[in-house]
């Protein structure tokens, strides 16, 4: 209940700190459906809401029978390629290694995901990694291949990396081998997860690992995908050895929940499509907005085409080197900063300091966590 004299949340939604009812996410999910022309969906986790202290297994696990069955009701035909978020645990942030068993043992929910995953959307012989640690592979098309990743195994609350914070259950292993296959066969990966890798949320031995791999692996590795922040931004990875060379970028994609005072999102990415000579390259992403405060008061889903990246920004295209471009006009240029900090929040927020603005300019030149002093330090 609100306290006296405050008004209640709004009938779908609210910017405090409230997640986003069932009958809202059915309504986005239709809109969606409905309105767009698309291939395949990137769902990137984080499924129950936060009262994260009144949650318990069987009910981490209904809810995640229950959106899972929505997504399956409004995209009967459609692929949906989903990524584990730290929210699905219980208690919230607790992954394991799977040598844990009994009532510590995280097999619960792997279990649970493999039968729910498969049910649809992905093939058999992704169960046996997914039951190990929540991760998997998938080829998309002849070549193109689709690696989801745990990023729990990087998640700095997860206080069972105290027992290995390098390479919790072998999953960066794993990775090296997909990415070194795809290598030898000529195909490209798109990478998928819940915590983006250069955020803080992620400590700092797994990233920095990460980051290696990806730079090591940088012709092979054409998009990566995650969320968790709930906001809209991304982040570079550099050259190891020419630290002025960006090698690949991680989109971190806006959420739909309002949690916490952000409207209502969703992104459509354009990827180069199946041809002889593919990149299988983002060539252009369009990010749509519903302002939570008008759909309050008119009950009316309006929603509304935020940006197309390319054309906002005048892109020449969205490679590594244009993004690093990019940055380094918003430091030249107020008023694309601006633009950039807006579309940030989903048109929610606007005002950024001069302090603001060199934090969020060094952050987006932080695909690495805890190293933003380092690599700002070298543009």
């Amino acid at each position: 209940m609100p306290k006296k004299g405050t008004e209640g949340a709004g009938s779908w939604g609210d910017y405090r700190n409230c997640d986003l009812p069932y009958k809202t996410l059915d309504r986005v999910l239709q809109d969606i459906s409905e309105k767009e022309t698309f291939d395949y969906i990137l769902w990137t986790g984080d499924i129950p809401a936060h009262d994260i202290w009144k949650q318990t297994k069987v009910s981490q696990l209904a809810t995640i029978y229950n959106i899972s069955a929505l997504m399956m009701k409004h995209f009967p035909d459609k692929p949906v390629y989903p990524a584990l978020g730290n929210h699905e645990g219980n208690p919230v942030n607790s992954f394991p290694p799977d040598y844990v068993t009994g009532n510590d043992s995280v097999a619960w929910l792997y279990d649970a995901l493999a039968t729910t995953w498969t049910e649809k959307w992905l093939p058999g012989v992704t169960t046996a990694t997914i039951k190990h640690g929540g991760y998997y592979a998938v080829k998309l098309s002849d070549k193109l291949k689709l690696v989801s990743i745990n990023m729990n195994y990087c998640n700095n609350l997860n206080w069972w990396l105290m027992i290995n914070i390098t390479d919790p259950n072998g999953e960066l292993a794993w990775l090296i081998d997909q990415l070194q296959e795809s290598e030898d066969q000529g195909e490209k990966v798109h990478i998928i997860g819940h915590i983006p890798p250069g955020t803080d949320s992620c400590v700092k031995a797994w990233s920095s690992n990460f980051y290696r791999i990806i730079n090591r692996y940088e012709s092979t590795v054409t998009g990566q995908f995650y969320g968790h922040t709930h906001w809209d931004h991304f982040q570079i990875f550099y050259s190891d050895d020419s630290p002025g060379r960006a090698t690949n970028v991680a989109y971190i994609g806006p959420s739909i929940t309002p949690y916490s005072d952000l409207n209502i999102a969703y992104r459509v990415y354009v990827i180069d499509g199946d041809h002889r000579d593919s990149t299988h390259s983002v060539l252009d992403h369009e990010t749509y907005v519903l302002d939570l405060s008008e759909l309050n008061k008119s009950d009316k889903f309006e929603w509304i085409k935020e940006y197309s990246a390319r054309d906002v920004y005048k892109m020449k295209s969205l490679a590594p080197a244009d993004w690093d471009d990019l940055v380094s006009r918003m430091e030249k240029d107020d008023d694309i900063f601006k633009q950039f900090y807006r579309f940030r929040s989903k048109l929610r927020h606007g005002a950024c300091d001069s302090d603001c603005k060199g934090e969020q300019l060094c952050l987006l030149r932080s695909a690495k966590s805890y190293s933003q002093q380092q690599l700002c330090a070298k543009h």
